[in-house]
């Protein structure tokens, strides 16, 4: 097991965001606990800012230009929403930075590689031209992109529990299946995308896996999906980089939605992703999404990344216990057309 890997950098607080659910005690929160778990073990890394050249891989340039611009003038409101101030360029230029570096690293390291990458703003809502939802630039998809066209990857998993569906992450990789996304999100819920039959186009059908579920859905739902759809399709899929898109507003405790996931639940997803790495023998990274209880986010992250980092044993307690739940069959059959190995995953209960 090679030495884990954090990724933040302090512009992160410097996104100012006034009275604003996305605000920077989630980072300190994060931070704090970290640092009374002696970072769980991980190594910290200052982020690089991306380049314009990297930002360019998924944005275009008039909208690079359209965040730059308004952070120059000292901010504003960008929508209902997204709100940015004079540090918020600099804030999503480590906030994807961060990510790229999270990638460089973890294929570097190979196989056995972990890694998390904890900046803000968060970015799975952001679009190619348009900030939305929090977001000014896609994280994760700069990232998985540079994987894709810099290191020479040609399969990369994104795997997105955040609570909303990742619209961004989807328009991005909607034509191409070198990018695998499968999001697992309340619905209906902002921004009302991520309904089943949004599959993608041309090379990319298929390959945007969605799988909505019920206010109320907690750790049951949650973990079975992960287990018993998202797991089957990724060893049928192959991915040399897995990528979560990790959001914890699903949590219980939060106050943007509806779901009752528990630290437990995330701590048992984070096991199977964990291990769905080991199988494959490629490395797992996550990318800070949402998360708006603060102390539930702080939990729940270092969980995460105490699970990540620790040696695959016997399967997790509530991964071990878990009947197949009834939103997960019924995904199998819906996928099986698709992705035929998904009906392998049909357990009883």
């Amino acid at each position: 097991m090679r030495e884990p890997v954090f990724l933040s950098h302090g512009a992160s607080r410097e996104h100012e965001t006034g009275a604003h659910p996305e605000h920077a005690a989630r980072i300190e929160a994060i931070e704090s606990l970290l640092g009374e778990r002696h970072w769980c073990g991980y190594q910290t890394v200052t982020s690089p800012a991306a380049s314009r050249a990297e930002l360019e891989l998924v944005h275009t340039p008039a909208h690079i230009d359209r965040i730059a611009a308004a952070a120059s003038a000292g901010g504003g409101q960008l929508d209902p929403d997204t709100v940015l101030s004079a540090g918020s360029f600099q804030a999503a230029l480590h906030a994807s930075g961060g990510a790229i570096e999270l990638v460089r690293r973890l294929v570097a390291g190979g196989p056995g590689q972990v890694g998390f990458s904890a900046h803000r703003p968060p970015g799975h809502h952001a679009t190619a031209n348009r900030a939305m939802g929090f977001c000014l630039f896609n994280n994760v998809a700069v990232a998985a992109r540079y994987a894709l066209e810099k290191l020479g990857l040609r399969r990369v998993l994104v795997l997105d529990w955040d609570v909303h569906h990742g619209n961004g992450t989807s328009e991005i990789f909607w034509d191409t299946d070198a990018v695998l996304l499968i999001s697992i999100h309340q619905m209906p819920l902002y921004p009302g995308s991520g309904a089943t039959y949004e599959l993608g186009s041309g090379r990319g059908y298929g390959y945007n896996v969605n799988l909505p579920v019920p206010a109320g859905a907690g750790d049951d739902t949650f973990v079975s999906l992960v287990r018993d759809v998202a797991v089957p399709i990724a060893r049928a899929y192959r991915p040399e980089l897995v990528l979560v898109s990790a959001g914890y507003d699903a949590h219980a405790e939060d106050p943007l939605a509806d779901c009752r996931v528990s630290d437990t639940g995330f701590g048992a997803m984070a096991a199977l992703v964990r291990d769905l790495g080991h199988e494959l023998a490629v490395p797992v990274g996550c990318v800070l999404e949402g998360g708006y209880a603060v102390d539930a986010l702080a939990r729940s992250v270092v969980l995460t990344m105490e699970t990540l980092a620790a040696q695959p044993a016997a399967p997790d307690a509530l991964v071990a216990a878990l009947a197949v739940d009834p939103l997960a069959l019924e995904a199998q059959e819906r996928l099986a057309e698709l992705w035929p190995a998904v009906a392998g995953g049909v357990r009883e209960p």
